[in-house]
């Protein structure tokens, strides 16, 4: 059975107190050793979140939505990777919401990842197409098209398991997974295929009960 990842980002939302909640009411029933769910929350809720998961003893790790080009100093409001080194294993570096709205380019997003991977954090690169360019040292691709992201318009597994093909073969085979309003009715149809080792999901992750049904579903193929 190959290795599978499910890439929760929560974007811009939950308090602390709501992050709580979600924690104490999710409930995983399974998870194979295959399976890796990894956690991209805002840094508000970083430092709780891993409190209140090593209580409940869930088998999920912590990303960060983004990191800072910069090392640690004199950048108000930046936040490094040096910051986040020990709270969180994962960073997700440009996803099309950081490119879209904040005007991230191939360049800055390179320095982002090797500033992650100068502290030990991986690196889940995000592309909208096979046209951008991937950093070296990115340890797994998140393929979002953007007519679907946040759409609820799936794309056709077949043609979307072509082009991770495509892609990864051009980038040293690196790992890719597909994001874009897959929910737990339609995640099996996309990791069944050869060149899609994960999905990540933005509104299917805001509700525990959602999420849980995700992860069983994910735990559930073989």
């Amino acid at each position: 059975m190959k290795t599978l990842y499910l890439v929760a980002n929560w974007k811009s939302n939950k308090t602390v107190l709501e992050a709580k909640d979600w924690i104490h009411q999710l409930k995983i029933s399974k998870k194979p050793d295959t399976l890796h769910i990894i956690l991209c929350a805002p840094f508000t809720l970083l430092t709780v979140l891993k409190e209140e998961i090593q209580k409940a003893n869930l088998p999920i790790v912590l990303g960060a939505q983004t990191v800072s080009s910069f090392s640690s100093g004199a950048y108000t409001g930046e936040v490094s990777a040096q910051m986040l080194q020990g709270l969180v294993e994962y960073a997700l570096i440009g996803h099309s919401e950081r490119r879209r709205y904040f005007h991230e380019n191939d360049e800055t997003l390179s320095k982002k990842v090797m500033e992650a991977k100068k502290y030990g954090i991986k690196c889940i690169y995000g592309v909208e197409g096979i046209d951008q360019v991937i950093p070296v040292g990115t340890d797994m691709v998140l393929y979002e098209p953007p007519s679907a992201i946040g759409s609820g318009v799936v794309g056709n597994t077949e043609e979307v398991n072509t082009l991770c093909q495509k892609m990864s073969s051009l980038n040293n085979e690196i790992p890719f997974l597909y994001g874009g309003s897959v929910t737990e009715v339609t995640v099996k149809d996309f990791i069944s295929k050869p060149s899609i080792f994960g999905v990540g999901v933005g509104g299917a992750s805001l509700n525990p009960m959602q999420f849980a049904q995700l992860i069983d579903a994910m735990a559930a193929y073989e």
